[in-house]
């Protein structure tokens, strides 16, 4: 009787996966696991690293933010205690007269309506240049604006100053005239004298317009270049027109981007400096006629007396320059406010 063959076994020619391997001369069995264990100890002290960095790069900010806040209190106190006026409802700027009298309530109305008026006129252009070249343009045609557009934001503020004051001021005159015939009774388009040279708040707020207009629609240009395109395709497929695509899928993706990108805009109107000084007169009073040739701006009053300020004089523009500070932070603050309350309806996390 043949007695049946054990098919357990392992056929001829085949090994052991429990015998040991046998290695070459002079080859380590312990070399792959120690390059890949030196591979690892290489990652996490790399994300170590940058770990390191990237946390230190934040709490440095936080600390030199931190050190100017310090040192514009610091001096901005020692300055408001020799003042014998009101800082904050005050308007005149008499730093070199005896007594000390100065106040930041007519800088500070300038530079808020300056800003505004260039917000007002700013950001719906921008918008509207942004939608043609994302979404109307012909490809050859939206690179090209693009290309302008970012040329137009690296233009320095002395040449849109010295543009303003050389140029668009002169013909300002008639733009007054109609403005103050028409809309004289909103009392802000009031003109108390007209004719005069417009050498005035709006007139400024016409150029930070100009100046911030590239600012805001590139980083809005690039929002709106960011919507998905299923998105667009979706609303187009329900029959939407190409307006209504835009209204409904491309401007609520990028309502926070347009808030950021106006709020960029509106932090460079508020600091302005030489396009400010070019173009408009200084005079310290308050005045809310817009078409006046009156007012003037934080920024343009150190910019104009810091060279020839000592002592007290110069420690209440520094005041001047904290409260510029503290504006600038509430702005931004606001804005993220904003933009974390909006962002659920948004679609940046569709």
């Amino acid at each position: 009787m043949e007695t049946p063959r054990d098919t357990s076994a392992p056929p001829s020619g085949s090994q052991n996966p429990q015998a040991p391997t046998p290695h070459l001369a002079g080859s380590s069995p312990r070399r792959g696991r120690s390059s890949l264990s030196d591979a690892g100890s290489t990652g996490r002290r790399g994300d170590a690293i940058f770990k390191f960095a990237s946390s230190g790069s934040g709490v440095l900010l936080l600390v030199i933010m931190a050190a100017i806040a310090a040192f514009l209190t610091v001096r901005a106190v020692s300055a408001i205690s020799a003042d014998h006026g009101n800082f904050l409802t005050t308007a005149d700027w008499q730093t070199q007269a005896d007594p000390i009298t100065f106040g930041i309530a007519a800088i500070a109305l300038g530079t808020v309506l300056s800003a505004l008026i260039a917000m007002v006129i700013a950001v719906p252009v921008a918008l509207g240049i942004a939608l043609f070249i994302s979404h109307y343009a012909p490809r050859r045609i939206a690179q090209g604006l693009g290309y302008v557009v970012d040329l137009l934001a690296a233009v320095p503020s002395i040449v849109f100053g010295l543009w303003g004051a050389l140029f668009l001021v002169p013909h300002m005159i008639g733009v007054n005239a109609w403005l103050n015939q028409y809309f004289g009774w909103t009392f802000i388009f009031h003109q108390n004298e007209p004719g005069t040279q417009p050498r005035s708040l709006f007139t400024v707020g016409v150029v930070l317009a100009i100046m911030i207009l590239p600012i805001i629609t590139a980083v809005t240009r690039e929002i709106f270049l960011q919507v998905p395109r299923a998105h667009e395709e979706a609303a187009l497929a329900l029959g939407a027109t190409r307006w209504e695509m835009v209204r409904t899928a491309v401007i609520p993706f990028g309502r926070s981007g347009i808030i950021s990108a106006s709020m960029l805009g509106l932090g460079r109107a508020l600091g302005e400096t030489m396009a400010v000084a070019t173009v408009l007169s200084p005079s310290y009073v308050i005045n809310f006629h817009v078409l006046d040739p009156a007012g003037s701006t934080i920024a343009q009053t150190i910019a104009s007396q810091f060279g020839e300020s000592q002592g007290t004089g110069r420690d209440a523009l520094i005041a001047a320059g904290l409260v510029l500070f503290v504006i600038t932070l509430l702005v931004n603050g606001g804005a993220r406010l904003i933009i974390a309350r909006r962002k659920e309806y948004s679609g940046a996390d569709a």
